[in-house]
């Protein structure tokens, strides 16, 4: 159901050669090559866990991934995150292989196969080749945007949160019952404890400042081992990031966790109104440290472990960001995301809002026509 939403030229240019049955729409064009390479997989639990996986199984194409990776997972008999971190790659690549045989472009040489192994049979080349090389992307785009009149810019980082520099406030997603993910694991959060712990000359732990500020925090303001209100806004220092110009880290509790299971809700009003908060507590925190909190980063909250798409958490925030914009807040707005598409998918989103008397580089031209 995202196809209608996410920007893939690679897959859209793969699927443009005509079908007997008529091209069709890009979205329609990019399922039937993708239901032509899980087709051409081998039988068996691989196939059925790629078709869960992609939503290509009767009944599952308007499931939300997480209920479809709970499907997939059972076929292996293992957790959903076990499936997630391990099978899941190898099912995704097998299909990323067969689009390249249907392609036609050179697939890497498989290993030698044990004797008597059945593998998949060879596929005729059907569509035009995938592009080979892809030109390195930019990692900080400047997006003048205009709300009621009044022009703003949006910078946009395309990298991960922690190679944030000079970002006043980071705001960073975590659970109802504030509890930080580990430290080693890859989420926004997990990046930002990581990063903003105290350590010594020889890398041993000294102090997790961010997690320990997180449990004082509800020592003192709720009730520990109890959930708080979802859209709730923590404010903690950025232990070591500090010395990346980063001085504020805002933990917005958005996500629901799923009762017996690893799963969690993520509600788009919750997303906003957590956005919404920690623009208001930056606005409340700002003239209290020196020089004043001038800028706010956010990432697309919800859309990792929370299950929401990126349009819709991107939707989510916006409508927090935009209140203010439309009063004429002057506060510097910065949103993160680590993959180019994100980024581009943010770009045409916020295009509606794009500030036409101002180019790209900050240079000034004379509006044309009314907005």
């Amino acid at each position: 159901m995202r196809l209608r939403g996410l920007h893939l030229p690679a897959l859209e240019r793969a699927a443009s050669a005509p079908e007997p049955s008529g091209p069709g729409t890009k979205v329609e064009a990019v399922e039937r090559l993708l239901r032509l390479a899980v087709e051409a997989m081998d039988g068996g639990s691989l196939r059925e866990a790629a078709e869960y996986t992609l939503g290509l199984a009767r009944g599952t194409r308007d499931l939300p991934s997480a209920d479809r990776r709970r499907k997939a997972a059972a076929l292996y008999d293992i957790t959903v995150d076990h499936f997630r971190k391990h099978q899941e790659f190898a099912v995704l690549g097998e299909v990323a292989e067969q689009v390249i045989r249907l392609c036609g472009a050179p697939a890497p040489a498989p290993a030698p196969a044990p004797a008597g192994a059945v593998g998949s049979a060879p596929v005729p080349a059907r569509f035009g080749a995938l592009p080979r090389q892809r030109p390195l992307s930019s990692g900080h785009r400047s997006l003048p945007v205009s709300v009621l009149g009044h022009p703003s810019t949006i910078t946009l980082h395309v990298h991960p949160v922690d190679l944030l520099r000079d970002v006043d406030v980071v705001v960073s997603p975590t659970n109802t019952y504030l509890s930080l993910p580990e430290a080693y694991k890859s989420s926004v959060s997990a990046s930002l404890r990581r990063e903003g712990a105290i350590r010594d000359s020889a890398g041993g732990l000294v102090e997790d400042r961010v997690h320990d500020e997180v449990r004082e925090w509800v020592h003192l303001h709720a009730a520990p081992g109890r959930s708080v209100l979802p859209g709730t806004v923590v404010p903690t220092s950025a232990g070591a990031l500090t010395g990346q110009g980063v001085r504020r880290i805002y933990h917005a509790a958005i996500a629901v966790p799923r009762p017996g299971t690893n799963d969690y809700d993520v509600q788009p009003d919750d997303v906003t109104r957590g956005a919404a908060r920690a623009l208001a507590l930056l606005a409340a925190e700002r003239e209290a440290f020196d020089p004043p909190l001038r800028s706010i980063c956010f990432a697309l909250l919800g859309s990792g472990r929370g299950g929401l798409s990126h349009e819709a958490s991107l939707r989510a925030v916006w409508a927090a960001i935009e209140a203010e914009l439309a009063r004429g807040a002057r506060d510097a707005v910065h949103l993160v995301v680590r993959h180019p598409a994100r980024a581009d998918l943010i770009e045409r989103m916020l295009a509606p809002y794009e500030d036409r008397s101002t180019d790209r580089t900050g240079r000034t031209e004379p509006c044309r026509g009314g907005r």
